[in-house]
């Protein structure tokens, strides 16, 4: 299994990406049915955290069955892994997985499984250039060597691939210290985990969490070729982040 995704440019429709989703499904079928998605063109993809926290956890495996409908795998989806294979479940049920236990262990198995066949990056070609997506941040200064030490080109041990993966899936250091200097070798990278008011732009890093899972937030949906969000960034408003 590959750890990263490549999709060419879509050349008969819009590419989008989108923040966490945390099982608010139906909420995000409201978003996209209002910027006129076309489940027959356009693609969405994800930044991952598809489950937890949301009334609609299950759903995951609905959507990620639609063939427009593609994401990278977050820290949640890493719990629920970990929770069903390595029986580490402490963590997950803190942080929203209490409605996969009640499940039968044939099902857990079954998102399980298909929450691991996710990859940790994905790349998508737009007309104006390369965007690149994980959840949460990308530990190397270049794009090129995130793609060497995912797709296995590169030498690295065991170790330092779960050091990129947990970067790549739980860091919040670039947001945290307003970190500007950016990603090279992508027109713009992508990534959700840290909940933002709205979208928060770090040298090319786009941070496009807004909560659509929480009761205050909404859902932004960020057109890859242009790089202009649905809702648009309002310049009076800032950007803080929580820890939710």
């Amino acid at each position: 299994m590959s750890l990263i995704k490549h999709f060419e440019r879509n050349t008969a429709g819009r590419d989008f990406a989108v923040g966490d989703i945390h099982g608010c499904f139906s909420r995000l079928q409201k978003a996209l049915d209002a910027a006129g998605f076309d489940l027959h063109h356009d693609r969405l993809f994800s930044v991952g955290d598809l489950v937890d926290r949301g009334p609609e956890s299950e759903q995951a495996v609905e959507w990620l069955a639609m063939p427009w409908f593609h994401a990278v795998r977050g820290n949640h989806e890493q719990m629920t892994i970990d929770a069903q294979r390595a029986a580490e479940t402490d963590l997950h049920l803190i942080n929203g997985g209490v409605w996969f236990y009640g499940l039968p262990s044939w099902e857990r198995t079954a998102i399980a499984d298909t929450l691991a066949e996710l990859p940790v990056a994905i790349e998508v070609e737009t007309a104006a250039g390369l965007v690149g997506l994980v959840h949460a941040d990308c530990p190397f200064p270049s794009w090129r060597h995130l793609q060497l030490a995912l797709d296995g080109t590169a030498e690295i041990s065991n170790k330092d691939l779960k050091l990129v993966k947990n970067t790549c899936m739980w860091s919040r250091g670039r947001i945290e210290q307003g970190d500007t200097d950016g990603v090279q070798g992508v027109r713009a990278m992508v990534v959700g985990h840290t909940p933002v008011r709205q979208p928060a732009v770090l040298g090319n890093v786009w941070h496009i969490d807004t909560g659509g899972w929480l009761k205050d937030g909404h859902f932004t949906l960020l057109n890859l070729a242009t790089l202009e969000c649905i809702p648009p960034i309002n310049p009076k408003m800032h950007w803080d982040w929580e820890d939710a």
